[in-house]
């Protein structure tokens, strides 16, 4: 009993020190001595102070060692999932790839984490919340060249939306995500895919993504670089292109003949 209080107080002081360092912004030593603390509540068959100063030790050393900062974040994470509390672990999966995603720049394991949290949201029925991580795989599976997954995202989220009166304003962007992963695949694809999400959603007939996407696609069929430009420039007078839309449309351009590396200007 008498070691257990001593491991109680060692607890207490490495979270009083890992607080000092974070007020002299010493984020590596806050991050150290919240770690130390993890370890002692675990000693203490303390699940839940252990995971909780595993993630105060991943955000103090993401300001100073992103990579410990993961380690830190997955210890929790473990923790977390050993306890069936499987939406806090999702939460800090998403931590995780947003790490990926702006301090290592690694797309591949921001995607793996964005997967893992989409799926222990579902398993946990908190559907809200799934959506903004598929659409994060989305986008990124796009950007790696990875067209059929980024599709088969786009039109699921696009389907489940599109019948939700809150919702349904972003079917249409979702079905022109997907139409245009399968343009740059393969025109034919993308005609046939058009003729699909107007048949499923006949708003989407009238969106001015719907009918960008119908110029694109004559200009594309006439090799007509400067018609498919225009269509684009129109558009983008309107709704700006983001820089995910940008890329894709120049990827389509690309393969109209004789257009190398041409931009959209």
């Amino acid at each position: 009993f008498r070691g257990n209080t001593r491991v109680e107080e060692a607890c207490e002081m490495y979270t009083r020190a890992a607080n000092m360092f974070k007020i002299a912004k010493n984020w590596s030593a806050a991050g150290n001595a919240f770690c130390q603390a993890a370890k002692l509540h675990m000693q203490l068959q303390s699940k839940h102070d252990s995971a909780t100063s595993f993630v105060d030790a991943g955000n103090a050393y993401k300001k100073a060692d992103p990579q410990e900062a993961i380690n830190c974040l997955n210890a929790a994470i473990d923790i977390y999932t050993d306890m069936g509390r499987f939406t806090i672990a999702a939460k800090h999966h998403i931590t995780i790839a947003e790490i990926y995603e702006a301090e290592l720049v690694d797309i591949e394991k921001a995607i793996a984490h964005y997967e893992q949290a989409a799926d222990y949201y579902k398993g946990e029925e908190s559907n809200r919340q799934v959506v903004p991580c598929l659409l994060k795989v989305a986008a990124y599976a796009a950007q790696l060249e990875q067209y059929q997954k980024a599709i088969e995202i786009y039109e699921q989220v696009g389907t489940n939306t599109m019948d939700n009166p809150l919702l349904k304003y972003s079917a249409k962007e979702y079905f022109f995500k997907a139409a245009l992963c399968h343009f740059i695949v393969d025109e034919l694809n993308a005609k046939l895919a058009l003729e699909k999400y107007e048949e499923m959603f006949p708003a989407f007939t009238d969106s001015r993504e719907c009918k960008l996407l119908k110029k694109l696609l004559e200009a594309h069929e006439e090799q007509n670089s400067e018609a498919y430009t225009e269509a684009v420039k129109e558009f983008d007078s309107i709704s700006r292109l983001d820089q995910w839309l940008t890329t894709m449309l120049l990827r389509i351009k690309k393969s109209i003949q004789g257009e190398g590396d041409g931009d959209l200007k």
